[in-house]
């Protein structure tokens, strides 16, 4: 058992490596806001891999067919909140909530930020299945919660990862002059939009000339 939860563990941490939507969200707060907001957000991101993990040891079938059926619906829903959550990065004020000392007040919306992310990403549970099969945790039977350990192994590898990440962009947050960290929030957050527009536009595709339903 402690040779699958080691396992675990490196799964939470490459799980989180790729970069994507997510991980430009820690970027863009733990420069503009400093480590304990890119935390709190890798901790909303930590929460979606565990999530996922769940999914991948129990329901990967019924996950697997629900996204097949509503393929189109979740580019379209997925793609409106990347959307959502891009804009509100691109056009917010980094520094409105500075306090006197210069660290930044953390809101509850860094971690709803990262976790409306998360979950707006369903093929990410097929990067978690990749990943339990790689390491040889795919063959284990959630005949019981005995997989538990290796869930919460994914999870603090996840919390980890965001962490140390975090960590390591706050403290070359000292090196950037205010414009630059503003205009970071407005690159990284247009990124996030681009993004959420491919998705909704394949969407939209799917329904316009491909005749799909969206539901």
């Amino acid at each position: 058992m402690i040779l699958d939860m080691l396992k675990g563990f490196l799964v939470g941490i490459c799980a989180s490596a790729p970069v994507g939507p997510i991980a430009i969200l820690v970027i863009q707060k733990s420069l503009s806001k400093g480590h304990k907001a890119g935390f709190v957000s890798g901790l909303g991101a930590s929460v979606v891999d565990t999530i996922y993990a769940s999914i991948a040891i129990f329901a990967l079938a019924f996950a697997q067919k629900f996204m097949d059926d509503h393929k189109t619906l979740i580019l379209l829903v997925g793609g409106g909140v990347l959307i959502i959550v891009g804009i509100s990065m691109a056009f917010s004020d980094p520094f409105r909530k500075m306090k006197a000392d210069g660290e930044s007040v953390v809101s509850p919306k860094d971690f709803g930020q990262a976790v409306a992310m998360g979950l707006s990403n369903p093929m990410a549970i097929f990067v978690m299945f990749t990943l339990f099969a790689f390491f040889g945790l795919a063959e284990k039977t959630p005949s019981d919660w005995s997989v538990a350990p290796i869930i919460i192994s994914v999870s603090i590898g996840s919390v980890t990862y965001w962490f140390s990440m975090s960590w390591l962009l706050s403290c070359f947050r000292r090196n950037f002059r205010m414009r630059t960290i503003l205009w970071i929030s407005r690159i990284t957050g247009a990124i996030v939009v681009i993004i959420g527009i491919a998705l909704l536009g394949q969407g939209l595709f799917n329904v316009i000339f491909k005749g799909m339903p969206i539901a």
